[in-house]
């Protein structure tokens, strides 16, 4: 009993009115957070940037990709990014709120890159060990080395692009002026 109160006197603090308050707890999630997300910072793609809504709150955030080579060059591309509490134990939560035309991320904004899967047939899947950066790099990637035609998530692209890579081209750009709201 003496050990169950000296616990609850540590995970709580009496204020000056006389209220017991909850001790607020920082997770292992949270504490990893700082330390990730200010290497992030630190090693950012060139062509990508990071929007905090809430500077206090570094488990969401968005990201912005921007690419200045391929066939995207010229949009803006933004990604949800949510760290659940089980990081680093499971990948992010992201998704693609940009609609887009793309083999790997479909138009509802799933994305298909194996390093954001909690098991994978490969070695590529979510493993403790990696960080934040490596999902932004990652994501960066779709747009270059690591766009892959050959197991795709949006088949009609893929599709498009096998058969028809000006067509494909045409429809890339076409999405990219409706996101910028041209048309």
């Amino acid at each position: 009993m003496i050990t169950l109160n000296r616990k609850f006197k540590k995970e709580h603090t009496e204020v000056p009115n006389g209220v017991i308050e909850p001790l607020r707890r920082i997770s292992v999630r949270d504490k990893l957070l700082v330390k990730e997300v200010q290497e992030m910072n630190e090693n950012l793609p060139a062509t990508c940037s990071i929007h905090f809504e809430d500077p206090n709150l570094l488990s969401e955030f968005i990201l912005t990709v921007s690419p200045d080579e391929g066939y995207w060059a010229g949009g803006k591309f933004k990604f949800s990014i949510y760290v659940t509490e089980d990081y680093n134990m499971a990948p992010p939560k992201v998704k693609c709120l940009t609609r887009l035309w793309h083999p790997n991320i479909n138009e509802d904004g799933e994305i298909c890159l194996s390093l954001l899967r909690q098991t994978s047939i490969d070695e590529h899947g979510w493993a403790p060990t990696r960080r934040l950066k490596d999902v932004v790099w990652g994501l960066n990637s779709l747009f270059t080395d690591l766009l892959n035609f050959e197991d795709p998530l949006n088949i009609q692209a893929a599709e498009m692009y096998k058969k028809n890579k000006s067509e494909f081209q045409s429809k890339v750009q076409e999405y990219i002026s409706v996101s910028k709201g041209k048309r």
